[in-house]
């Protein structure tokens, strides 16, 4: 499949003693083939239980491409959860705990009873999918999935935190020598 191997072709670069893997799905660069992008919503899809649901979130930035495409796909909404407050009636705020700091993230557009997927590009922490399945319980949102495309670590921790199971599509582990997918699914 081409997601693993375009994974384990990818270059790793190490930043304050963490190694980090550079790809198209998860960073935009280098340039995204049509085809691994087709290839992992279709694959999402396939790891959804259903599709009955009424919204598509992701998070911004890299949560946009993959969302937007499944959007087109299911003729779902999308909404996009972003970095900038906005102030809209119904905006909630999400503590967003990463590996180096925390940041704030806002969430609009979802309502009480939606019945919503979740889509992301990577967990390595979980800290992004704890603030924002939370956030989605707050406003009483049903979390009908939640799916990333590239498991890294953090299940353990949201499904602690959260009582959530994420999906994924493949989990890697990534080191000085390279990636190293461990595990694919939704083939």
């Amino acid at each position: 499949m081409l997601l693993e191997k375009s994974l384990e072709e990818a270059p790793v670069v190490n930043r304050n003693g963490y190694w980090y893997f550079i790809h198209p799905i998860t960073d935009g660069v280098p340039e995204l083939p049509p085809e691994l992008l087709r290839e992992v919503a279709y694959r999402i899809v396939r790891a959804l239980d259903s599709t009955d649901f009424d919204k598509i979130v992701c998070v911004e930035a890299m949560g946009i491409h993959l969302g937007a495409l499944l959007s087109d796909m299911l003729d779902r909404p999308l909404v996009i959860v972003r970095k900038r407050e906005y102030g809209l009636d119904g905006e909630v705020e999400i503590t967003q705990e990463k590996g180096y700091g925390v940041e704030k993230l806002y969430l609009n557009g979802v309502s009480e009873g939606d019945r919503v997927v979740v889509v992301d590009d990577v967990i390595s922490t979980g800290g992004t999918l704890v603030g924002l399945i939370n956030a989605l319980d707050d406003v009483g949102a049903e979390i009908e999935d939640v799916v990333v495309v590239v498991a890294r670590g953090g299940l353990d921790r949201v499904r602690e935190e959260t009582g959530v199971d994420v999906k994924y599509l493949v989990r890697v582990e990534v080191s000085e020598d390279g990636v190293s997918v461990v595990e694919s699914r939704y083939r």
